[in-house]
């Protein structure tokens, strides 16, 4: 894996702020994974939903990482021409956009041991319709995923949020807690795929019971957990993700936690 620091951005939008452009240069990041658009099951067929729009042109010193989000559901069965047909809508919205010189897409689903099948042999179609395009494949990789065999992929993003239940907020953050982290670190030693890391920075808001609740990461913990894994498996410190790119989000931690996070 290179050494780089890169983050998601997972807007419908394409616009970034004062603050935003300012982050990219203090953390020298040049990387971006960006949300293209979803794939949901409409209609028993899987269907692009919430696609982006670019809004304002994309800074020739970035890198852009089209990426697609798609649910579990749709990997219940097989769609034929679905591979081809993500590869190449990613394609064309790269040259309506004047989006140059992307080298890498990223799949981005849920699988379980129900849809791993069906889900490996898409990514299979993926990479093979990408590398005609000379573009390479990525995906994430949740940790209950870990104990699976690896993906057919370039290399996995490994997830590390949304790792607890939101149902018990009260005694774990769903977010992220070392504890769920530690269930799944045995894992990390052999699993057969190059990895990066990504952390969370985003505030996360609901109503539960009529009761508002925040859920966020304190920076300690994010911390703990970056120098645990690190331990286990040290090429991830070598390429670090944040996600994601919001004013907002950059604002909830101090620049020396940002420091830390995306020190190799």
């Amino acid at each position: 894996m290179p050494q780089e620091n890169s983050i998601y951005y997972w807007r419908t939008e394409w616009r970034l702020d004062s603050v935003e452009h300012d982050f990219l240069k203090q953390y020298d990041i040049h990387k971006v994974y960006c949300r293209y658009f979803d794939v949901v099951m409409r209609d028993n067929e899987p269907m692009p939903n919430a696609t982006i729009s670019f809004t304002e042109p994309i800074a020739p010193s970035l890198s852009i990482v089209p990426t697609v989000y798609i649910t579990e559901n749709c990997m219940h069965s097989e769609h034929k021409g679905l591979a081809e047909r993500i590869v190449e809508r990613i394609v064309q919205m790269n040259e309506t956009n004047d989006v140059k010189n992307v080298k890498e897409i990223q799949i981005d689903c849920d699988y379980t041991g129900r849809s791993l099948k069906t889900y490996y042999a898409f990514l299979e179609e993926v990479r093979t319709t990408a590398r005609q395009h000379n573009i390479r494949l990525s995906t994430t990789i949740r940790l209950h995923q870990l104990s699976m065999e690896a993906p057919p992929a370039d290399y996995g993003v490994l997830m590390l949020y949304n790792t607890g239940n939101p149902e018990k907020y009260a005694e774990r953050n769903p977010i992220l807690d070392i504890r769920d982290v530690m269930l799944y670190i045995s894992k990390l030693d052999d699993y057969a795929l190059p990895l990066a890391a990504a952390y969370p920075v985003f505030l996360w808001q609901r109503t539960i019971y009529g009761v508002h609740v925040d859920h966020w990461v304190e920076a300690g913990e994010i911390l703990k957990v970056k120098d645990v894994v690190e331990e286990k498996r040290p090429e991830l410190r070598r390429t670090i993700l944040t996600y994601h790119l919001d004013k907002e989000n950059i604002k909830r931690y101090t620049s020396e936690t940002y420091e830390t996070i995306y020190h190799h």
